[in-house]
């Protein structure tokens, strides 16, 4: 394996090895530049992966400590875990379930299409749909995306039997397993979905796009791609200029290590990206880097989610197939008359026995509470994802109290929902517990949101340096050669899984980071 200098100061330095960070390395990587990626947790293999939810949850789950505050519910029910994310080698694309839809036109143009909604700070991308399809394609080609490039779509199993025929009596009419980055058929070296049913505890045949498995040893085999497993970004160093100029990181054992830079592109999900650049405030940067406008750590958005599960009279088992080949598309426009704006997405979901006595109802006990359970092999089930909307005071800050064991200040996730918010998720728990009542349902549970994996906004795109941290490129407005790389760049979050876009938005970005270096601009 390719091993950098840490004084090489000619490196691409990435923070995170997921959706943005793995594909940004690879990109550059193919183009003959030289990066090193910098990667919290473990290089584990397929072969570790267990298909267990609690033994696999302890293996892959960044349980580092984090607080919360406001009015959501998570705050109540999981103080200290707001995120349910992955620290390990291929970040949470390991824990993903694989679907992957495109943006729809209106949200790019967010703040233009609903307008000046009170309590929101709308805004609209510095992107069009148009500018992004090329690379849209791109990246379903480079993922194997069902539904795409004439890649069949999954097969349906029983949870999405019962949802397909439940909603078609209803009336709706865009059903179907989904645009998937699940290989249906064996594609680039990779099995075919086996149907095992543990999606989120990590592919144990490698069907499932993973930077793990795909991005990155495809850019190590270029000789331009060093990971190193174990290392924990502490602070973004710069310059008398302002320029960045590398990463100090502690390694395995604790110790302090220094990786010199010409660029430096975070890339650490939502929540430890913005964390990053607040912990590395200096005497030029009091308020962090890229922060001139104040909007480093707001906007934290992470989409309007809950789960309708339902118990029917014969067996369901929900939990054979894959967890998420199922979607209703019929929400997904933007329609005021339903009492909010933007849309959602109904899919289908499932949770082994251990989660679902988790997540049913957190916290809940009793005679209702312990009949679903018993219920469960009967059980069919879905999620509810649609677009919430951003809030300045909806945010991540450093606590003022608690440290980790490198003594920097932790992530405090502060997060109420916006009437809109509140609005949908209604909507969403009641078309969603008409779709089961449709085929005979005999109860029907509405299950509140869990730690999220869309955790999106906090270093958002604008087109002026006043209104976001980043440009349409993923470029610090302050420092040119500071980039960001995963889901905090979002302007708006949309009514959609956001994997696709993050992995669209690094290939886009690594052709710019590319051209610019060509011609020394970075």
């Amino acid at each position: 394996m390719t091993k950098f200098d840490q004084n090489d100061d000619s490196v691409v330095v990435i923070v995170g090895s997921g959706a943005g960070g793995g594909t940004l390395g690879n990109e550059l990587a193919q183009k003959g530049i030289n990066v090193v990626i910098l990667e919290a947790g473990p290089r584990l293999g397929i072969g570790d992966f267990i298909n267990d939810e609690w033994a696999s949850f302890t293996q892959l789950a960044w349980t580092d400590m984090r607080t919360t505050s406001g009015s959501w519910r998570v705050a109540h029910d999981f103080p200290n875990l707001p995120a349910w994310i992955v620290k390990a080698v291929g970040g949470t694309t390991i824990h993903w379930a694989g679907a992957s839809l495109r943006f729809q036109a209106h949200e790019f143009k967010a703040l233009t299409t609903y307008g000046r909604l009170a309590g929101t700070n709308l805004l609209d991308w510095p992107l069009t749909l148009e500018e992004m399809e090329p690379y849209y394609a791109k990246a379903e080609y480079k993922m194997g995306t069902t539904g795409t490039n004439d890649i069949p779509r999954l097969p349906g199993n029983n949870n999405f039997k019962v949802f397909a025929a439940g909603a078609r009596k209803i009336g709706y009419k865009s059903v179907d397993t989904g645009n998937m980055s699940i290989n249906s058929r064996e594609r680039d070296d990779r099995s075919s979905c086996q149907q095992t049913g543990f999606c989120f505890q990590g592919c144990k045949f490698g069907a499932k796009w993973s930077t793990l498995y795909t991005e990155i040893p495809k850019g190590e085999a270029t000789g331009h791609l060093e990971v190193r497993p174990g290392s924990m970004a502490l602070r973004i160093e710069h310059d008398a200029s302002g320029k960045v100029t590398g990463v100090v990181y502690a390694d395995g054992a604790g110790n302090q290590q220094r990786q010199k830079a010409r660029l430096v592109a975070v890339a650490c999900n939502s929540l430890e990206s913005p964390r990053l650049l607040l912990n590395s405030a200096s005497s030029m940067f009091p308020d962090g880097l890229a922060n001139s406008s104040g909007q480093v750590g707001r906007n934290y958005m992470r989409h309007t989610t809950a789960s309708v599960y339902a118990a029917f009279p014969r067996p369901v088992h929900m939990y054979r197939g894959t967890t998420m080949a199922g979607i209703i598309r019929d929400e997904e426009g933007n329609d005021p008359r339903r009492g909010f704006v933007g849309g959602y997405h109904l899919e289908t979901l499932s949770l082994g026995l251990p989660f679902m006595a988790a997540f049913l109802n957190p916290g809940d006990w009793g005679r209702g509470f312990t009949s679903g359970i018993d219920d469960y092999s009967n059980m069919a089930g879905m999620w509810i994802i649609g677009e919430d909307m951003p809030q300045e005071t909806n945010r991540v800050s450093l606590d003022p109290v608690a440290r980790d064991k490198f003594g920097l200040p932790v992530a405090r996730v502060h997060f109420d929902d916006h009437a809109n918010d509140i609005a949908m998720r209604e909507h969403g728990f009641r078309q969603g517990s008409l779709v089961y009542e449709a085929v005979g349902a005999t109860r029907v549970f509405r299950t509140p949101a869990y730690p999220s994996t869309h955790n999106l906004g906090t270093n958002r795109m604008s087109e002026r340096a006043r209104d976001g941290v980043v440009n349409r490129y993923g470029q610090s407005h302050d420092i040119k050669n500071l980039f960001v790389s995963d889901g905090s760049q979002f302007t708006t979050g949309a009514g959609c899984n956001p994997t696709l876009t993050i992995v669209t938005l690094a290939i886009r970005q690594a052709d710019y980071i590319a051209d610019q270096m060509g011609k020394n601009v970075i």
